[in-house]
């Protein structure tokens, strides 16, 4: 377990107010010469997936620096293992810096890589491109037999209709020669001192809140938005396309669904996330939770034990 100074881990729902309160904390923390965001959303590293992924704007970020935003491009795949590495380096620089860190996301695997004693297996890309090629030739169904053939475990487990994740299961067992079986983590830390906090609200006042959202995106432009990606590779990317929002907007770009069905969809698929995230978080006991109130009041409540410990 590596000892750093704290850090604080920000998690919760979507919609829940987690940006506004990590904002407040780092200021309560000493500003900018102090703390430092690091951003715990896969689909926030995108360059570009600004609206549909409420990702904070410059003027919200009130002069914090913050991390693992924009970092890849459009038509890249996202990877935790890659995130993993890049946010730990960040972690090291700003401990090495003398800044407090804040870790902030819903995407619970990503909280875990950076945060928790979680290995990934390695890669093969020639290996990888192998696989590919099959699928695009063949499709999935020889990859589909040939896991089953070699991993029936996995095979029971993993989403089979999902090329990605059987390119990966069969990459995996190809390079190591062992099992890939996909699991939640076991909360074991990484780092020595994290103050987890849980942002929580009612489930009645979340949903309104996701609806207030979904209306809002499209408002500000999501569909303008998805258009201007589309020309830098949106439509092909393996992972940014399938995101809630953006997938909805390009079928309304697309004439298959009208605005207000793509905004009741880009609502209800973010209630599912939020139920998941829920569930994932829900599971580790070393997260306090808390009500959103007001943001300012809450960062207050948070700190005062710690500056106490101090």
């Amino acid at each position: 377990m590596k000892d750093v100074p704290r850090i604080y881990c920000i998690v919760g729902p979507t919609a829940s107010g987690k940006t506004a309160l990590s904002v407040e904390l780092a200021h309560l923390l000493g500003g900018p010469q102090k703390a430092e965001i690091i951003s715990a959303d896969a689909m926030q590293l995108y360059r570009g997936m600004d609206i549909g992924t409420a990702k904070a704007t410059p003027a919200e970020r009130r002069g914090i620096v913050h991390r693992q935003l924009d970092v890849l491009d459009i038509a890249e795949e996202a990877s935790v293992a890659a995130y993993q590495r890049a946010a730990r380096k960040d972690l090291g620089q700003i401990a090495e810096n003398g800044k407090i860190p804040i870790v902030v996301g819903g995407s619970g695997l990503y909280v875990s890589a950076l945060l928790d004693e979680l290995h990934f297996p390695g890669s093969d890309p020639e290996v990888r491109s192998r696989l590919q090629e099959i699928c695009r030739c063949r499709g999935l169904e020889p990859l589909v037999e040939e896991l089953r053939k070699i991993d029936p475990v996995s095979a029971g487990i993993i989403d089979l209709a999902n090329p990605r994740r059987v390119i990966r299961a069969l990459e995996v067992v190809k390079i190591t020669g062992r099992s890939y079986t996909p699991k939640f983590p076991r909360h074991t830390s990484h780092y020595a001192n994290v103050v987890y906090i849980g942002i929580s609200a009612e489930k009645e006042e979340l949903n309104r809140r996701i609806e207030k959202r979904a209306r809002k995106m499209f408002a500000a432009g999501l569909a303008e938005e998805t258009e201007r990606l589309i020309a830098r590779g949106l439509r092909e990317s393996p992972t940014a396309a399938k995101a809630t929002g953006y997938a909805q907007a390009l079928a309304l770009l697309q004439g298959e669904i009208s605005q207000d069905e793509a905004i009741e969809q880009t609502a209800f698929y973010t209630r599912r996330l939020a139920k998941k995230q829920r569930t994932w978080f829900g599971a580790d006991k070393r997260i306090a939770w808390y009500e959103m109130s007001d943001p300012r009041e809450l960062a207050e409540r948070i700190i005062r034990p710690a500056l106490r410990e101090d």
